[in-house]
């Protein structure tokens, strides 16, 4: 699969390695999948040193490292390094020219070895270093600590900290060249992770693809969830556990505690936990302080988790036995459902920041509530403008092809009397699978304006 995106990445990886005077740290960190090691790769040059560590003993590892750096100096690695500040002393005494050592999957060194940051510290302050280091792992929680967390000995030294997050949409589309209802489809199985585009790149079709790599016991991303949590937590069975249930529906925190059992006040820091990881969201009604509203609900951030924990883990049992075919149907049967969901998504990602209807909107979100009595609405896609005199409410279908005319009545008829539009200038917009059977365009928005941010 070709390389996409991460441009702005690279540039900054670039620019501190390459470009800026003296020596640097850089840290780059994210989930699994991200293609943090092949940024990496790309911005190295060949006389630079990659590692990759992996679980053995901190006496093994720099032994595999003395071993890589003997590459670039004859006979380093007859030496048997007691610790690791003796090795790094030892390669700065034998560098001339500056070079970049990057130490992928940092973590599990830190794991053999608590000295390490420590150590680094020294090294760094010393301001003698003559080569540039690049800490990378995958362990967000720890690789966050390291550099964020004011007790750690890395805090404030480092020169560059990228994290590194899904790739957008479009650029899935350039890899799969699909059109933009297809991209959509697909981008609600694999999300925005260039690995999982990647075995989607190697099948001919989406329901192939999901049949090899996904429901099936020996598929590569079969036990895909346990790996990603492991980076993180030490026991995985709570996250899944939330996932699953938040995934199929039970999505406030007072209902998720019923079903497990536990008092809801046990499961905000699990909950705060895997919000900071990337993998839930929690939502709020649009306009209401995320610190005071007592109506979030939470969903699943990551679309392949998400699809995972949807049609994998409540099926199990028959994917074990064979049973395949039946879970092959039962996702057919009910994709256009879950498209829709993710839809609603990609369209107030898209409105966030973007210029629709000639007016530049600020972060788009949900809302709903109740605007009389006896009546509730939901409104799918809801925008303030910048300067705060307009507001976007949009309604999102992913369903066959409908008119326009009749779908803009009904959402101005549901918006009456909400507070919300109440002293604002109302642009309704309308975001749909395929075009309206009576060929409106106003304010009408299909995937491939979604899919390339295109208004």
């Amino acid at each position: 699969m070709k390389f996409v995106d991460r441009i702005e990445e690279q540039k900054r990886l670039h620019k501190c390695l390459h470009e800026a005077e003296g020596t640097s740290l850089s840290v780059i960190y994210g989930r699994r999948r991200l293609g943090k090691s092949t940024l990496i790769k790309r911005v190295f040059n060949d006389d630079d040193v990659y590692f990759m560590a992996d679980n053995s003993e901190s006496g093994q590892q720099r032994r595999l490292f003395a071993k890589l750096i003997a590459v670039k100096f004859e006979g380093f690695d007859k030496v048997e390094y007691s610790d690791w500040e003796s090795l790094f002393l030892q390669v700065n005494y034998r560098t001339t020219d500056r070079f970049c050592i990057c130490m992928d999957e940092f973590p599990l060194l830190v794991k053999s070895d608590r000295t390490l940051p420590s150590i680094l510290q020294k090294l760094i302050d010393s301001k003698q270093l003559r080569y540039n280091i690049v800490l990378c792992g995958s362990s967000q929680q720890m690789m966050q600590g390291l550099v964020l967390d004011a007790a750690e000995p890395l805090y404030g030294r480092a020169d560059n900290i990228i994290k590194l997050t899904p790739i957008h949409i479009r650029f899935l589309q350039e890899i799969l060249q699909t059109d933009a209802l297809q991209t959509v489809e697909e981008y609600a199985v694999w999300g925005g992770v260039p690995r999982y585009w990647e075995l989607r790149e190697k099948e001919t079709s989406m329901e192939d693809a999901v049949r090899y790599n996904i429901v099936n016991v020996n598929g590569t991303l079969y036990e895909e969830p346990t790996r990603l949590f492991m980076d993180d937590f030490q026991q995985t069975t709570l996250s899944s556990t939330l996932l699953s249930l938040i995934g199929n529906g039970v999505n406030k925190i007072s209902e998720i505690a019923a079903k497990i059992g536990k008092p809801a006040t046990e499961l905000s820091r699990p909950l705060q936990k895997l919000i900071s990881l990337g993998f839930v969201e929690r939502e709020i009604p649009f306009g209401e302080s995320p610190r005071s509203s007592k109506r979030g609900v939470y969903r699943i951030a990551d679309p392949f988790m998400c699809f995972f924990y949807r049609y994998v883990v409540p099926n199990r049992s028959l994917i074990a036995l064979g049973r395949v075919n039946v879970v092959e149907q039962l996702i057919a049967r009910t994709m256009n459902e879950y498209v829709a969901s993710r839809w609603e998504i990609l369209c107030r990602n898209a409105v966030s920041g973007n210029v629709v209807d000639g007016t530049m909107w600020n972060v788009a979100g949900r809302w709903w509530g109740s605007v009389s009595k006896d009546k509730s609405v939901e409104l799918d896609v809801v925008a303030e403008s910048l300067d705060r005199k307009k507001i976007l409410i949009g309604e999102c279908k992913w369903t066959e092809p409908d008119y326009a005319e009749r779908l803009f009545a009904d959402l101005k008829a549901r918006t009456e009397g909400c507070p919300l539009i109440k002293g604002k200038e109302v642009v309704y917009c309308l975001f749909l699978k395929y075009p309206p059977k009576d060929g409106m365009t106003s304010n009408v928005f299909l995937p491939e304006n979604v899919v390339s941010d295109c208004f």
